[in-house]
């Protein structure tokens, strides 16, 4: 477990203002008529689950800052969870959800899913860990907070995780109402860790306890730039379960073998991260120790251009990620950000870094992605820079820069029982568990 890393007056300053602006997406890209977050800042755009998950968790965050009262966070989170638990359930092409999960895009006016999106089992995760963790801190003896509780509660139980796994032992990507369940499996180390977890602790429906062990099974272990490590390839893989889950110094099996835990692994994969930049293989303007972040995340493509003499193909929305790409010189400052728990010694300076630039004068902070190679205008010094904002990269920002303050999400989530019990099922043991 590396030291405790000691901020200096100008980071402390730093990560308060980056979370103060992060944490403004969530006051001023909802609709305050259902409680649904909008995706993105382009126009039209519908509510991510994952985004909503995402404020629910930082509500109360933002009443220990100051950045609204307890009472404007109760009435947001009572207006969200009202609406899910009133929301059509069934199998029309039109409701919000069926059997407990939800459609991964819906209509910000109407709640209704959009966009022929799926039944998004993974989003569902981060919308229902939002409102666990609202029910765990909202514990006051009031009307409305035991609403909050009671209304999580039942809504984290109609969950139907054993249906989700259509009759294999692994869940599937989501399901769709005309064409059932996607080919696509959860079956590798990735942000589904904590799918698995709430899955396997659910009182109603749980998976078994061998879901779990046929997703560690294929899980792959690498040495790269010195590091060992179980290998996931965009940052945010190593990030996403860990806003909610305290993985410090708890073991399930396939750590005890490597005598690692999850948290160091995500260190490993953040210093894999900034070493790739450093050795900076496909030549990308900019990369460099204090530049760095490869993830799922928007880009100035598709366009394939010739920059000083040589064919360069850009991307748009792809998952980059390290050593083996893709990568098209794209960086995403909001992954930094969230890499902060596990190696604040590379990351402080990087955001340093960063603040220098253009890259962190947007009014919800850090600009979601930018390509220095890719020309512009506009930036000369930063290159193609995202006009876009999201609800899924502002959350991490505002929960992981608080999580290595205090530890305050992740002390919540170890109350809340489901929770407990899920890693307990999926064989974790040691460390704060014991």
């Amino acid at each position: 477990m590396p030291t405790m890393y000691e901020l200096s007056n100008k980071g402390r300053k730093l990560l308060d203002g980056l979370q103060a602006d992060a944490f403004k997406y969530f006051l001023h890209e909802v609709n305050p008529a259902n409680g649904l977050v909008v995706d993105c800042t382009k126009k039209n755009f519908p509510s991510s689950i994952a985004a909503t998950g995402l404020a629910l968790s930082a509500y109360p965050l933002g009443v220990e800052h100051g950045f609204l009262s307890r009472r404007s966070a109760v009435e947001r989170t009572l207006t969200t969870l009202r609406f899910f638990a009133k929301s059509e359930q069934s199998k029309s092409p039109e409701a919000t959800g069926y059997k407990g999960f939800y459609y991964h895009f819906l209509d910000m006016k109407t709640g209704r899913r959009t966009w022929d999106s799926e039944l998004s089992t993974v989003d569902s995760a981060f919308l229902v860990a939002g409102m666990l963790a609202a029910a765990v801190y909202f514990d006051r003896e009031t009307q409305k907070e035991e609403e909050i509780r009671t209304l999580a509660d039942g809504l984290y139980r109609r969950v139907d995780w054993h249906w989700a796994t259509n009759r294999a032992k692994t869940l599937t990507h989501g399901w769709k109402p005309k064409t059932g369940f996607l080919r696509y499996r959860w079956k590798q180390y990735d942000e589904a860790l904590l799918l698995y977890v709430l899955g396997l602790g659910s009182p109603t429906f749980p998976l078994p306890p061998e879901s779990y062990r046929a997703l560690s099974s294929r899980y792959k272990w690498k040495k790269i730039y010195g590091y060992e490590y179980l290998y996931a390839s965009p940052l945010f893989t190593h990030q996403f379960s860990h806003i909610w889950l305290d993985l410090r110094e708890i073991q399930d099996e396939f750590m005890r073998k490597h005598d690692l835990d999850y948290f160091e692994n995500s260190r490993r994969a953040t210093y894999v991260q900034q070493e790739y930049a450093r050795r900076n293989p496909k030549e990308w303007k900019g990369y460099s120790e204090v530049c760095w972040g490869l993830t799922a995340c928007e880009g100035p493509g598709p366009k394939i251009l010739k920059i000083k003499g040589k064919e360069r193909k850009f991307f748009d929305y792809v998952a980059r990620g390290v050593p083996y790409g893709p990568d098209d010189g794209t960086v995403a400052p909001w992954a930094v950000v969230a890499s902060l728990p596990f190696a604040p010694e590379i990351v402080l300076p990087t955001l340093e870094h960063f603040k220098k630039t253009e890259v962190g004068r947007h009014r919800y902070g850090l600009e979601a992605t930018f390509n220095t190679t890719f020309p512009a205008k506009d930036c000369p010094t930063c290159g193609w820079l995202s006009p876009w904002h999201y609800g899924i990269n502002q959350g991490p920002i505002v929960l992981m820069i608080e999580n290595h303050r205090n530890g305050f999400l992740w002390e919540l989530m170890r109350k809340c029982p489901y929770i407990v019990e899920g890693l307990r099922r999926a064989g974790f043991k040691g460390g704060w568990l014991s």
